[in-house]
């Protein structure tokens, strides 16, 4: 499978935006997707995952509740709704495809051995 981000944008506080993570390929349900991300001067992080059906998420604590991970196996698509964008969030996103869908989502980067090229977020204050 091959992935694909997009949705990014110039957007101010306090705004949402949608990404998207399409997947080419007919095998997208195979795979855990997570959200990652990289600000300047720091390190990629974890921001959200899905497991392979939908059934289970998880978040990094500075997202909780302002974040929503969903998927469409029907349509290879992934998502990452983020609301009340503060100007922490600006970053480059990525979304990642983790092989092991009988396992948990993971936290760390290394699981993720499919990734597609990122978007830039960018939240003025």
């Amino acid at each position: 499978v091959q992935l694909q981000a997009s949705g990014g944008g110039l957007v101010q506080a306090g705004d949402s935006l949608r990404l998207s993570c399409a997947a080419s390929g007919r095998t997208f349900s195979f795979y855990n997707i997570g959200w990652f991300r990289q600000a300047p001067g720091k390190e990629r992080e974890f921001v959200a995952g899905i497991n392979w059906n939908g059934a289970t998420t998880r978040y990094e604590d500075s997202v909780k509740g302002r974040f929503t991970i969903s998927r469409d196996n029907a349509k290879n698509t992934a998502y990452l709704q983020m609301m009340g964008l503060r100007s922490q969030d600006t970053a480059v996103y990525w979304c990642a495809a983790d092989g092991n869908k009988a396992g948990i989502i993971q936290m760390s980067a290394g699981p993720y051995d499919i990734w597609g090229q990122g978007t830039l977020v960018t939240v003025s204050s």
